[in-house]
C-alpha cells in the first residue's frame, strides 16, 4: 500500500500524546479514589465497577482517529481490473489521391462516412483505434472504447502526399500489440484491421511485408477500395489520373485472411466484428482506497456508541 499524501501521516504522532494524556488522567483518578477511605460504604454506593470496559471507548476512539488519519493520507492499492481486449483498428488512406471525386463527395469523405457508420454499429465492448497514412503512418487514436475520441479523430483527418499502405498496416499492428501489452500479453489480442484506401502503394515498406507480419500475429486485414479506374484529382489546375488499384487491395485482404469491399458502407462491415471473438484481459491499476478506512472508522464509532450506551447508559 502506498500513499498519495504521506506527509499527512504525521498526524498519527498525536496518538501517542493522547495515550499519555489518558494514562495520566487514569493515574490521577486512582489517587482521588483512594481518598475515599470508607470502602464498605463505597461498595454500597457503587457496587458495580466497569473494570476493563471503561477503557474500551478510549481505545476505540484512538483506533478510529488512526483510521481517519490513514484515509486522510489517501492510501492506494494495486487492483486487477478486467477489460475486453478485442480490438479493431481503422487504417485510413489520407494521400492526395483520396481527394478524387469519383466517389462522392470525395474518396476521403466517403471513407470517413463509412468509418463513422461502422463506428456507430460496433458493440460498445470492442476497442477501436484509428491510424492514418499518406507518405508515413500515424496512430491518431490508440485502441479505446471512447467512441467520441474516435469520431473526433476521424473528423480531423487531413490529406498528405504519397501513399504508404505497408506503413499504415504496420502501424496498425503495432497499435494492437501495444494495447495487448497493457495486459501482459505476449501475443496480439483478438483483433482485426480495416484498411480504407484507393490501393496504390508509393512509399515506405511494401504491403507484402506488412501482410506477412499480420499473418504471423494472426490479425486478419479487410480492405475497402475507394475509387474507380477513371478517377482523377486536380493539382495546380492540372488533371492527374488516379485509378483505384482494387486488385491489389483484394489480394492484400485475401493474403491476410480478411475480406475485400468496394467503396463499402459501414453496414457492409458487420462481419468484421461478428467474427472477431472476445478475450478478457486483466491489467493492474493503482486506485485510491481511502473510503475503506473512513468506512471502517465510521463503523467503529457506531460500535463504540452502541457499547457505551449498553454498558454505561450514556454516550462516550
Amino acid at each position: 500500500m502506498n500513499f498519495l499524501d504521506p506527509v499527512r501521516l504525521l498526524l498519527l504522532l498525536a496518538l501517542p500524546v493522547l495515550v499519555a494524556a489518558y494514562v495520566v488522567m487514569q493515574v490521577r483518578r486512582g489517587r482521588y479514589a483512594v481518598r475515599f477511605t470508607n470502602l464498605a460504604l463505597l461498595d454500597k454506593v457503587a457496587p458495580a465497577r466497569p473494570g476493563w470496559r471503561r477503557h474500551v471507548p478510549a481505545a476505540a476512539f484512538l483506533l478510529m482517529l488512526g483510521l481517519f488519519v490513514t484515509g486522510f493520507a489517501r492510501p492506494t492499492a494495486d487492483v486487477r481490473v478486467p477489460r475486453e481486449q478485442a480490438t479493431i483498428v481503422l487504417a485510413l488512406d489520407v494521400s492526395h489521391s483520396m481527394q478524387a471525386t469519383d466517389v462522392q463527395p470525395t474518396r476521403l469523405e466517403g471513407a470517413k462516412r463509412a468509418a463513422r457508420t461502422f463506428l456507430d454499429q460496433v458493440p460498445d465492448r470492442f476497442n477501436v483505434g484509428l491510424v492514418s497514412f499518406s507518405g508515413s503512418a500515424s496512430v491518431i487514436v490508440a485502441p479505446t472504447t471512447d467512441r467520441q475520441a474516435m469520431r473526433t479523430g476521424i473528423d480531423g483527418l487531413r490529406l498528405g502526399p504519397r501513399t504508404a499502405i505497408g506503413e499504415g498496416l504496420l502501424a496498425s499492428l503495432d497499435s494492437i500489440a501495444g494495447f495487448g501489452a497493457q495486459f501482459g500479453e505476449e501475443e496480439a489480442p483478438p483483433a482485426h484491421v480495416v484498411l480504407l484506401s484507393d490501393g496504390t502503394n508509393t512509399a515506405g515498406r511494401t504491403p507484402e511485408e506488412a501482410v506477412q507480419r499480420a499473418t504471423q500475429a494472426r490479425v486478419p486485414v479487410s480492405t475497402i477500395a475507394y475509387g474507380t479506374p477513371e478517377g482523377v484529382m486536380y493539382q495546380n489546375g492540372q488533371a492527374i489520373p488516379v485509378p483505384v488499384d482494387g486488385p491489389a487491395l483484394e489480394r492484400l485482404a485475401r493474403d491476410a485472411g480478411g475480406r475485400h469491399y468496394q467503396a463499402a458502407s459501414g453496414e457492409e462491415l458487420r462481419g468484421v466484428y461478428e467474427d472477431i471473438g472476445s478475450s478478457i484481459g486483466y491489467r493492474v491499476e493503482r486506485r485510491e482506497i481511502w473510503t475503506w478506512f473512513v468506512a471502517a472508522g465510521l463503523l467503529l464509532s457506531c460500535a463504540v456508541a452502541a457499547g457505551s450506551l449498553l454498558w454505561f447508559s450514556r454516550l462516550p
